[in-house]
């Protein structure tokens, strides 16, 4: 065995063999750390991979639909794209005290109760920790076939499953986990990959389900090299604070489901629950008779989700005004401010400018562009939009309001909450075949028609 030094990124893996300061693969700073590799002779068979299969012509190859495991977690199982596919491998990463580890117990309390065998893997827990937080969970004869380990070496890892055979693995988390074949440290770039390569490979030869906990930096991207995110079929980040109430998962990965989807959790004392109804939340404590608040209805996959916009505009203290954003990209927000100084011919260049999303949802959606417009003049007038009117829209630079996609979703999901108007662009309303009798339909084809259309001027408020 030969051994050389190198040193390698932690952020994307690039290899050198000296020192930068800079990364020159994604050029990250200060990123770059120094690895000791054992090389070992090729006539060691102990590095071999798991995969043994010949090469098959694909047109003899038989296909045939898994049987996914359901969680009965109904958000969960959205995002997953209807449950877990035998055989994959998840990625959970967020924020620490996110809810990581609670909702991986809670997924391996309802597995075992549909009769299922999973081995929960704690590398930064002893057992004893484990049972006290899954006591919290749960009642303790809901742990029925739930074994639980404290093991962070890889190999012992290895002989656990080979000998329990457990339909799902927790790993919690990747960055405790190592490869004693590896003399690098334990979350280190090169332990990281192996060790998750490693477990892909039994996942995908074995037929096991497994979970692969991993922690995020300062920046919110994944501790360790982006290619973990290649590795596994799935990734799945928590959104929000940690201090707030609700939790949002989204998949950012999925070779089995949908991308667009996400799940709402509130954390409680017994763990995540599910919430069912996002909307009516994100909107229950909305305040009446104040300018610069907005409704409008983004879509996150399949589901409709009602969200309030708010916008604040003051006098700028400063030489430059301020233009911040919560929830909302920041180079669109500069973008319709400056429609309505162009079109509209609204003042803002003295003015500081702040919207914010509530809920903690990261809207991308392009059809709330209207409803952030409406909002800024609104806060600007310092006057009112209509009551219980929902705005959708996207605006171009020419200041006209341009149609959006699947327009009766998010009209059937504000007649539920009980709105009464809708602001919507003129196209949507060709050929929409929606009723009327609760919700008024006000089509409109420009930001300034818009405007003049929903907002109440107001003396004073």
């Amino acid at each position: 065995m030969k051994t050389r030094t190198l040193f390698t990124c932690q952020n994307c893996g690039y290899q050198s063999s000296k020192w930068l300061g800079k990364c020159p693969e994604c050029n990250s700073w200060n990123s770059l750390v120094e690895e000791d590799f054992t090389e070992v002779a090729a006539k060691d068979n102990s590095r071999r991979a798991l995969y043994k299969d010949e090469p098959v012509l694909l047109k003899d190859v038989e296909a045939k639909e898994e049987n996914r495991l359901k969680t009965e977690i109904r958000e969960l199982d959205r995002v997953l794209g209807g449950g877990i596919v035998p055989g994959s491998v998840i990625l959970v990463g967020g924020d620490p005290g996110i809810g990581k580890s609670t909702i991986s117990l809670q997924v391996s309390n309802q597995l075992t109760q549909r009769g299922h065998k999973v081995l929960y893997v704690s590398g930064e827990e002893s057992v004893a920790q484990t049972k006290l937080r899954a006591k919290r969970l749960g009642p303790a004869d809901a742990h029925g076939d739930i074994y639980i380990v404290n093991q962070t070496d890889l190999s012992f890892i290895l002989q656990y499953i080979k000998k329990l055979k457990p339909d799902v693995v927790i790993i919690d988390s990747i960055q405790v986990i190592f490869d004693p074949g590896i003399s690098s440290s334990p979350g280190s770039v090169s332990q990281v990959r192996e060790c998750a390569g490693i477990l892909t490979q039994l996942a995908k030869t074995t037929n096991t389900s497994m979970f692969i906990i991993g922690h995020v930096t300062k920046e919110g991207a994944l501790a360790g090299p982006r290619v973990l995110e290649h590795i596994v079929d799935t990734v799945l980040y928590f959104e929000g604070d940690r201090f707030s109430l609700y939790r949002i998962l989204r998949a950012v990965k999925n070779r089995f489901g949908s991308t667009n989807e996400i799940g709402v959790f509130e954390m409680g004392q017994d763990g995540l629950k599910e919430v069912r109804n996002p909307s009516e939340i994100f909107l229950s404590e909305r305040p009446k008779d104040v300018s610069g608040s907005v409704v409008t209805s983004v879509l996150e996959g399949s589901r409709p989700l009602l969200v309030e916009v708010q916008a604040l505009v003051t006098k700028s203290g400063f030489g430059y005004a301020r233009r911040r954003a919560q929830g909302f990209d920041f180079n669109r927000l500069s973008l319709l401010v400056a429609v309505l100084e162009k079109r509209m011919g609204l003042n803002l260049e003295a003015e500081d400018i702040f919207v914010n999303i509530v809920g903690g949802i990261k809207v991308e959606d392009p059809a709330a562009d209207l409803a952030v417009c409406a909002a800024v003049a609104s806060a600007f007038h310092n006057s009112l939009i209509i009551p219980q009117t929902l705005v959708l829209g996207e605006v171009g630079l020419a200041g006209e309001v341009r149609s959006i996609s699947q327009v009766n979703v998010r009209l059937n999901e504000a007649e539920k909450l009980g709105f009464k108007h809708c602001l919507l662009p003129k196209y949507n309303c060709k050929n929409l075949g929606f009723s009327q009798d609760k919700l008024e339909l006000m089509p409109v084809s420009s930001v300034k028609e818009a405007l003049d259309t929903a907002t109440l001027r107001v003396a004073q408020l």
